[in-house]
């Protein structure tokens, strides 16, 4: 009986869980549709992003960083970390490959796995014992449908093909989205001279990277509220009242909302300096579009050059996999809770879909190779080899 694990995805999820399974020296194989592994890092990060984690939380298992890398990584180091990744533990996927569907084979007991070759247009199929989704809650970008969206005759883009504030200079410029990026955009633009609006509608909670630091590491000791409480108490103190520049705090601590609802807070870059200045206008939600006119909520009306979607991605594994109800739910995102959100039935596994960032990749990936290590040696069955591609299907 041939075991095997097929990983779908190269980003950090599927190469943790790469090392991971060889750590135990089980076979597998990574199909990954771009032509290179970590493509979000490596073709869509802007260029001031650094990780908003300290290093500590942020490394990949049996890799930790070097003691005199910075405390808060930037791009470009953790792009070459994960060059240092794939090349110290010699991972090599499968490029090219777009899964088109995944299905669980009840008679043989095993996943039946269609994917794309798409240089030559075939169609492999691959069989495996165990499926391992790891293509990342940023499999697609999310773009709202707002009225008249398609009318702006100004520039519009996702937050995925952002890369500078410097061609904006003196432009008018609207940022949608007040998640992290849509913050740290904001704060770009207006750095290289922009007159920057950015749409905050929903609370969120405004901390720096050291009051997240902290809480993360005493969260080990102490319960949630009391986590909350102190981390809060230190916001309060640097940030004040920040509801009449129109940014408002959820009742629940930030880091209950992390741990209950995957909710991060918003880790100040300088932004809030900038929108207490005023150098960066807060508007309310938008009614619809015009060409370059937009209609605010609030009845004013804005004429823009740029628009700038910073509202998030969505995963789309439920798309591709027919019995994604074993581990996901009709959002793709895991249907347990955590900690028990990475294991599925009929041998199938997420990684990486906690939204616990870079410290989640690594403990779903630990997780599911001690598991997928487990179910092998208690059948007692010898894994005999890598995958292979069982077949070949012209284009059609």
């Amino acid at each position: 009986m041939e075991n095997m694990v097929l990983i779908v995805g190269a980003g950090p999820s599927g190469l943790a869980t790469s090392v991971c399974l060889s750590a135990h020296s089980i076979p597998h194989v990574i199909l990954e549709r771009e032509d290179i592994y970590a493509s979000l890092w490596k073709k869509r990060a802007y260029d001031r992003l650094k990780l908003h984690l300290a290093k500590e939380f942020c490394s990949l298992p049996y890799m930790p960083h070097l003691a005199d890398s910075p405390t808060y990584i930037p791009k470009d180091m953790f792009v070459k970390y994960l060059d240092e990744y794939v090349s110290t533990f010699n991972i090599q996927p499968l490029y090219h490959r777009s899964v088109e569907s995944a299905c669980y084979e009840e008679v043989d007991g095993k996943w039946r796995i269609l994917a794309r070759n798409m240089k030559s247009g075939d169609v492999e199929v691959y069989v495996a014992e165990f499926l391992v989704i790891a293509s990342g809650e940023n499999s697609a970008k999310y773009i709202p449908d707002l009225p008249g969206l398609y009318s702006f005759k100004g520039e519009m883009i996702h937050s995925n093909e952002y890369k500078s504030g410097s061609k904006y200079a003196n432009k008018d410029v609207l940022v949608i989205g007040c998640g992290n990026s849509g913050m740290e955009i904001s704060y770009d633009l207006s750095t290289f001279g922009a007159q920057t609006s950015i749409v905050i509608r929903n609370p969120f909670h405004v901390v720096s990277k050291e009051m997240v630091r902290l809480g993360m590491v005493i969260s080990k000791y102490l319960p949630v509220f009391v986590v909350d409480f102190i981390v809060l108490l230190m916001a309060n103190i640097k940030y004040g009242d920040l509801s009449k520049y129109g940014i408002r705090r959820p009742k629940e601590g930030p880091f209950y909302l992390k741990a209950t609802a995957g909710r991060a807070p918003v880790i100040d870059v300088g932004t809030v300096e900038k929108i207490k200045s005023k150098e960066i206008k807060v508007v309310p939600g938008i009614s619809s579009i015009n060409g370059k006119k937009v209609l605010l909520e609030d009845g004013a009306e804005r004429e823009f050059d740029a628009i700038v979607f910073a509202t998030g991605y969505r995963s789309i594994a439920n798309e591709w996999l027919k019995d994604y109800e074993h581990v996901l739910n009709e959002t793709g995102l895991p249907k347990n809770n955590f900690p028990h959100h990475w294991k599925g039935e009929k041998n199938l596994y997420c990684c990486g879909l906690s939204r616990r960032g870079l410290f989640g990749v690594s403990m779903d990936a630990k997780a599911i190779a001690e598991d997928i290590k487990r179910v092998i040696d208690e059948k007692n069955v010898k894994v005999k080899g890598p995958p292979r591609i069982l077949s070949l299907l012209p284009y059609c």
